[in-house]
């Protein structure tokens, strides 16, 4: 199981304590120290769609000029907005062991996926 954002994000923070609580393995990927993987970043795409990839309710999103926000218009635009500016993702982006990929924090889902 992996697990990637920002170590001082709230939800992060959130979600590490309740897999921790949960007794399970972690491993934890720092977007600010070690940027975004190009292939993950491509699975979490697919698999959630750029949509719900994008926080568009962080402070990072709000920080950006008009011109950058209007410029995100689809997937690729999207993308290459989160491989410059990781924390414009949101978080965390977990991939399950079962091949999963989770965006944001659910306590009740993930309960369920824990078993």
């Amino acid at each position: 199981m992996k697990l990637y954002g920002i170590p001082n994000c709230d939800t992060v923070k959130k979600a590490r304590a309740f897999l921790t609580e949960a007794g399970r393995e972690v491993e934890f990927h720092d977007f600010k120290k070690l940027g975004v993987p190009e292939d993950r970043l491509a699975a979490w795409l697919a698999a959630a769609g750029w949509e719900r990839l994008l926080n568009r309710q962080g402070t990072m999103w709000r920080k950006l000029d008009e011109a950058e926000r209007a410029a995100v218009v689809d997937a690729a635009s999207a993308a290459a907005l989160m491989r410059r500016v990781p924390s414009v993702i949101k978080r965390p982006v977990v991939e399950w062991p079962d091949g999963r990929i989770s965006v944001g924090f659910d306590a009740r889902a993930w309960s369920g996926w824990l078993g």
